[in-house]
Formats: C-alpha cells, structure tokens, sequence
C-alpha cells in the first residue's frame, strides 16, 4: 500500500478554495439526496401495480427476491452497441451481471439504454456536430431510465468520449445510489501509432491514396474495446479509477478475458455490498465530492490526458454541486509533473502503458508527493491507497489483489515523480485580447510553444483543407477556425486540422492552431489554442481577427493575445457568419433547443448549469 505524504501546499490551497465557492451548492446537493437516501429502498413504497409491473417479466426466483424486497435490486445502465468497438463487448455483460447479482444473493435488470456514438466515425461529418449534445442526451437518458426507483444500487456501462461524463452527470442526479462503472477495457495493439501519423500525413499530401489509409487505419482499429491511444475515451478510464468509482486495476485490462469478467462480476458484488440495506452504505454522490474532482484533474495532467476534460469535469462538477474553474486546472498543473507518454504524448499506446505500471503506479507515485487526496471514499471500501493495488487471477483461477508496481517497467513510457518527462502537467490555460483557451502542452514539443504569427482566417476545417491541397498555406502563419462553439454548431472536434498542418510544420514552417472548437484527447504535435471563449458565435473577440492580424500564442506564459493596435480592435467589427447549414440534417434540427440554452466552453459547455449561461 502507498503511504500519504503531506498533501501538497497548492493542491490543498486549490481543493479549499473549490469548498468555499461551492459551499451553498454542494450543501444544498448533499441534503437533497440525503433526503433521497433516508426513505430506504424506493420500491418497497410503490403501490403493488407498479410493483407488479417492476418484476412481470422476471423469473420465479427473481420475482420472489424482489416481491420479498429483501435483496438489493441493481440497475445496469448500458451504452451497449455494435457500431463502437469499446462498447460491443457490453453485449454479454447482463448476463455476466444478473448470475454474479443472483451470486451475492441480489437481482439485476437492465434499467435502460443510453445512446452512444463513435466520434471516429463522425470526424469531418455532419454528425461531429451532435457529439457534444450527446452528453447531454445521455444525462437525460440516464434519469428517465432511473426514475422507476425500484433500484437499491446501479452499474454503468460506459467507456467513450461523452458517454461516461453523461452517465456521471445522470447518476448524480441519483446520487443517493452506490455505482460502481464497469469498463470493458482496450483493445490488443495494433499498428504503431506513429506509423498510422505517418500514413495520414502522406495521404494529406497526396502521397498515397485511399486504399493505403484505409488499411492502415483498419490495422490501427482492429478489434473489440477502446481505442488504443490516450484520448477521451481512456482518459475517462483514468479517471473513473482515480475518483474511486472502478474497481482498482480496471481500466485497462483487455476485453473478453477471464481477467476482465472476473473484475466486472467483484464489481457488481461490491455495488451490492454498499447499498442502504446493508452496513456499507456509500453513495455516489459522497463518493464525487471536491477531493475526487481535483484528484481527477490532478490525474489528467500527470498522464497528459485529454483536453475535453475542461469541459467534461467542469459540467461533472457542477452536477454534484461543485463550482470547479479553468483556473484550478491551471493552477493545479503548475504543480504536478507529466509522468506518462502515450500516444499522441508519445509512441506507445494503453496496452504499454498498463504493462509499465499503469494506474497502480501513477497512483502510487503522486500519493507518495502528497499530490492526491488519499482519505477519500471509494467503492473498494478503502481509501485511494487501495488504488495501488491490482487484479490478478491466481492458479486456480480465482481473483486476487496484489500490490501493483512499485518501480516503471519501461522509462519510455512511465517514470516516476523524480524523473519525470517534464516537471509540470500538460495542460495550459491561455489568456488574453482573444479571451481564454485551453492548450495540450505535452504534445507539442517545447521550441514551438511560442509562435507569433500573421493569421489565416477560416470557417470550417474543409476550407483549411481547401487552401493546403491548393498549396496556399506558405510561411509561418497562426490558423483560426471560428464559429466552431458549442452555440455556433454543437462544437465539434476538429481532426482533419491536424494532417495538413502536421505536414506543413515538418517542412520547417511555424504554425499554430486557434480556434473555438475541440481536438480532445487526440491533439496532436500543432501547436493549438482551443476552446476559445467566449466563441465567435457568442460575440467572442475571435470573431474580430482578420487574415494578416499578427497573433501571438505563448503556451509558456499562457497568452493568447492578437497584437492590433488597442482602439483599432476595440473599434472592430464582429465578422458574421451564416450557419443554417449547420443546423438541420443528420438530426441537428432537433438540437437547436441545446444550441440556445449551453452555456459557455468555460463553465462546461453543458445545458444543465443556469449559472452557465
């Protein structure tokens, strides 16, 4: 087990300052759902028709646990599909979940679907401009399908980009409920991930056609689970574990294997050993409070992990009653070193990653400099030491905890707090003329993290596209991609941005990349100012930046300034743009109620939070 240091002077400065501005909020939060919890088991007061509808299709021994209202009735919240490869091994898990439930003497049902889309399949497409909403939709999926209140406790099954922040923000909304999120974990590796850069860059240059992309993209994507780089999808992973919601060592054990079932079956054991009827019992919404978020941040910058978590934790946060800002962000990485290199940080992938160490390690190694809040609650029933432990199946095939590494097993890959790949996180809020952004320091490599630049303004990436394979893009230049926002068009990611100029910074120009967009998890070697706010489609400065404007992104000092004389930019003009495009097609018509109500980058991006606005 790990032992807690002395917490560190600023993460403790920045976890108090989160309880004080938050203290009304949180408070009110944690009342209404001790009011929640204290009725007992909701079902048990239900009229004997809704009762009856409850349990009519179970079987007889179901039926009777549950008519006896004795035995815990677990809620399995799925975004269980074929189409994303992280979720089609959650087809078999009820299954796996009801015998494991009958085992520790409970019952399970499927509670309700949630909706789940592969930002992959949707990059440069029309639907990209619904990926953000989904969260949204996922939230409100995840109370309709919990509002029968016949559940004692519930697990998730979640892994991708928006779909464990909307199952957390749902679940809060029942945070009187233990819930342990069950991941199915990555696939096998497959092509090196500096190869699949490499043939994408020859592609953007017309090198090879689309035959060679497609195979080497299908080599990269090969199989069941989660994609293998370090984006959203496994950077959600890493975080589930750090705020004590997965079971220790889960996150990155491979789909379909003994190893993974016999983890998923002792998480459903322990959702069901933390509910109201036994002595244990331990609420989600307990369990995510301001210690757990900024020991989620904390994790984000130390494993270099995905942007989109500006957004996601914010809105996470806010469900839970929990006002967390960018600054904490920024003030936390100041602090905490990069100890991890996995793609797009580096060569390696999650597979290497878990095989150096993985989360044991990292967990290990910041609670050894006091850089995590170690007496948190958990569902492992321990505190975050508990976390350096891992699941093992020993010789007769029973599953065991041993404690995790204690040393890296590869230094490429994993390095300890005193030798680590650099001494701070690999996040950097920027400032400035042009509002306030986000940037992926750690992918960038340090002579280009200040470029100052004349500007190259466009309006959708297909236009930046456009203007590479016409080869105008020459000399150094800064490109801003605008009207890109959550109110603009949902606010998609922004990918096919990275080829080209990946390509054009390896010729030996500076660029740089702004923009009021996303690139999440993946952002890649370009240096890039995104999430720009307040968003050009929200009267945001980035809206007044013509081409030629010099801009000057310094990811060192965290500025983002546009260097026009003072009364010239306070005099200019808002560019306009029409987006009607944007708005219907593929289903986009239906989401222009959450285009008028999100709120801003900055506060989450999400249409739950009033304060937002």
């Amino acid at each position: 087990m790990a032992i807690q240091a002395t917490l560190n002077a600023r993460v403790g400065e920045v976890t108090e300052r989160i309880v004080q501005r938050s203290s009304g909020p949180r408070q009110r939060y944690l009342d209404r759902i001790a009011a929640a919890g204290a009725e007992g088991p909701r079902r048990r007061a239900l009229g004997c028709a809704n009762q009856a509808h409850g349990f009519a299709a179970c079987g007889p021994a179901d039926k009777a646990e549950l008519r006896a209202g004795d035995g815990a009735n677990l809620a399995i919240v799925t975004a269980y599909n074929d189409m994303l490869s992280a979720h089609q091994p959650y087809e078999r898990y009820p299954d796996l979940i009801r015998a494991a439930a009958r085992e520790a003497g409970g019952v399970a049902q499927v509670a309700g679907g949630v909706p789940a889309m592969c930002d992959g399949i949707t990059q440069g497409e029309a639907g990209m401009e619904l990926s953000l909403f989904s969260r949204e939709v996922i939230a409100l999926s995840t109370a309709v399908a919990l509002s029968h209140q016949t559940y004692d406790s519930a697990v998730f099954l979640g892994i991708c980009d928006k779909i464990v922040p909307g199952l957390v923000i749902g679940a809060l909304s029942f945070g009187h409920l233990p819930t342990v999120f069950l991941p199915s974990g990555p696939m096998t590796s497959g092509l090196p991930n500096d190869e699949k850069t490499r043939v994408r860059q020859l592609f953007a240059e017309g090198k090879v056609g689309r035959d060679a992309l497609l195979e080497a993209e299908s080599q990269s994507y090969h199989g069941p689970g989660t994609c293998t780089f370090y984006g959203t999808a496994n950077t959600n992973q890493m975080m589930m574990e750090i705020m004590g919601v997965h079971l220790p060592g889960a996150s990155f054990i491979n789909p379909n294997t003994p190893l993974r079932d016999a983890v998923t079956r002792e998480g459903v054991k322990r959702a069901l050993a933390i509910t109201a009827l036994g002595n244990h019992y331990t609420p989600l919404g307990r369990i995510l409070d301001e210690r757990a978020f900024v020991n989620a941040v904390v994790g984000l910058h130390a494993t270099g992990g995905s942007t989109n978590h500006t957004l996601h934790l914010v809105a996470m946060a806010a469900a839970a009653g929990i006002t967390l800002t960018w600054d904490d962000f920024s003030d936390l990485a100041e602090v905490v070193p990069l100890l991890a290199r996995v793609y797009p940080n580096g060569k390696a992938d999650v597979n290497h990653f878990h095989a150096a160490g993985g989360m044991g390690f990292v967990i290990r190694e910041l609670l050894s400099e006091g850089l995590l809040h170690e007496n948190v609650e958990t569902v492992w029933g321990t505190g975050l030491s508990g976390y350096t432990s891992e699941p093992a199946l020993n010789e007769a095939g029973q599953l065991t905890w041993t404690d995790g590494a204690t040393a890296t097993g590869d230094e490429a890959v994993l390095r300890p707090v005193a030798k680590p790949f650099q001494p701070t996180g690999g996040l950097k809020v920027l400032d400035g003329n042009l509002g306030r952004a986000v940037s992926k320091t750690s992918a960038v490599a340090p002579e280009r993290h200040v470029i100052e630049a004349p500007a190259r303004v466009f309006h959708s990436q297909e236009e930046l596209q456009a203007a590479f394979k016409a080869g105008s893009l020459t000399g150094d230049f800064v490109a801003v991609v605008r009207f890109q926002g959550p109110k603009a068009n949902g606010m998609p990611e922004l990918h096919k941005l990275m080829p080209p100029l990946g390509v054009l910074q390896d010729r030996g120009q500076k660029v740089a990349l702004v923009t009021d967009g996303r690139m999440s998890g993946a952002s890649g070697k370009v240096p890039s100012a995104i999430h720009v706010t307040p968003e050009a489609a929200n009267g945001g400065a980035i809206a007044k930046i013509k081409d030629g404007d010099i801009v000057r992104f310094d990811g060192v000092n965290g500025h983002l300034t546009v260097l026009v004389d003072e009364a010239e930019w306070a005099a200019r003009p808002l560019a306009e743009q029409d987006l009607s495009g944007s708005h219907v097609g593929v289903g986009r018509e239906l989401f222009a109620p959450l285009r008028a109500a999100v709120g801003s980058a900055e506060h989450g991006a999400t249409i739950f939070d009033r304060t937002a606005a």
